[in-house]
């Protein structure tokens, strides 16, 4: 588990519900994840709801986060949302509430709307609130005008966009990272650097990533409709990579290049 700058308790992998069906949502539970990441923009937080509760396992054992969506940015909008999500999702509260996207080309600043999230930690209804998507200039700014620092940023990253300016700042300020996208696209499975790790380990490839994740202090947030990957997926703890394998996966950077998704500074959703 890693503790957030609010105290509450994350766990060091999650699952992605973005694409997932709900029976994938509780095969996830029942494989031993503890932390479901949802967001309004995938519309799928009654079945995240609905998961947790067929899955048997106690609400207060699983870390659930949501993000808002990207026109919901005023603060009066924020609390009204925000309120919708819990009902749609059947809690009384979201152990991480994230800014999908910082969208600076809005009228609202994204100053005032983390503002207005902070106000929902008060009551508990938020045990914790963060950003996604933010770059360290951003994050800076936000922590300047408000005081707070964001629990999680998260972010694309994965071997060829590992995103090391993005970490390292979070890594100095206390914020932790979070990672989706973190196996990138299957067209990954096949460099040649990870499968040679992966055989000589007698892991899957996915595996070396998600190890990689993790021993770069990343929460990764890696997603599947396939029980056997779901599992796959968590079993990372029964090997480690060296620090040259460390090396060599980190050195598959592309930079921009390797981003697969949009750019925080221009990105309209």
């Amino acid at each position: 588990m890693i503790e957030l700058t609010s105290g509450t308790q994350m766990p060091e992998i999650g699952f992605g519900t973005g694409s997932a069906t709900t029976e994938a949502m509780v095969s996830a539970l029942h494989a031993g994840y503890r932390l479901l990441d949802t967001a309004q923009m995938y519309g799928n937080e009654a079945e995240v709801g609905d998961a947790v509760r067929l899955s048997g396992v106690d609400r207060a054992e699983v870390f659930v986060a949501t993000k808002l969506n990207n026109g919901n940015h005023d603060p009066v909008a924020v609390r009204e949302t925000f309120a919708k999500s819990l009902e749609t999702l059947g809690f009384d509260y979201v152990d991480l509430f994230l800014m999908h996207w910082p969208m600076p080309m809005l009228d609202v600043d994204y100053v005032d709307t983390f503002k207005a999230m902070l106000q929902l930690t008060e009551d508990g209804r938020a045990r914790a609130v963060g950003v996604s998507n933010f770059t360290p200039a951003q994050l800076e700014r936000l922590i300047d005008a408000t005081g707070e620092t964001p629990a999680v940023n998260q972010v694309e990253m994965h071997p060829y966009f590992p995103n090391d300016e993005v970490r390292s700042f979070c890594r100095e300020s206390g914020i932790v990272v979070q990672a989706w996208s973190p196996l990138a696209r299957t067209d990954q499975f096949g460099d040649a650097v990870l499968t040679g790790i992966a055989q000589r380990l007698g892991v899957s490839t996915a595996q070396v990533m998600l190890r990689w994740h993790l021993q770069r202090g990343v929460v990764a947030i890696p997603k599947s409709n396939s029980p056997e990957r779901i599992a796959m997926n968590r079993d990372i703890y029964s090997f480690e990579l060296g620090e040259a394998d460390m090396a060599a996966i980190t050195a598959l950077d592309k930079g921009e290049d390797g981003r697969r998704g949009g750019h925080p500074d221009t990105f309209t959703g």
